[in-house]
């Protein structure tokens, strides 16, 4: 399978939005504290982890 944008965009936002919505449904947290804090950081930490995997998948295509 071949990852392009829209298919690594749809796959982003449904893990970001299924670990959101679990985070939701349990109440371990208030909304405010999920939505403030802990989604903007799994976002953040989404992105990097992604630029990580397509440049070693580029390190590894090369060699």
């Amino acid at each position: 399978m071949e990852f392009d944008l829209p298919k690594t965009a749809i796959a982003f936002i449904v893990v970001i939005g299924l670990g959101i919505g679990g985070l939701l449904a349990a109440p371990v947290m208030s909304m405010e504290t999920v939505l403030t804090m802990v989604a903007p950081s799994m976002i953040a930490f989404g992105l990097i982890m992604l630029v990580i995997g397509v440049k070693h998948g580029e390190y590894r295509a090369l060699h």
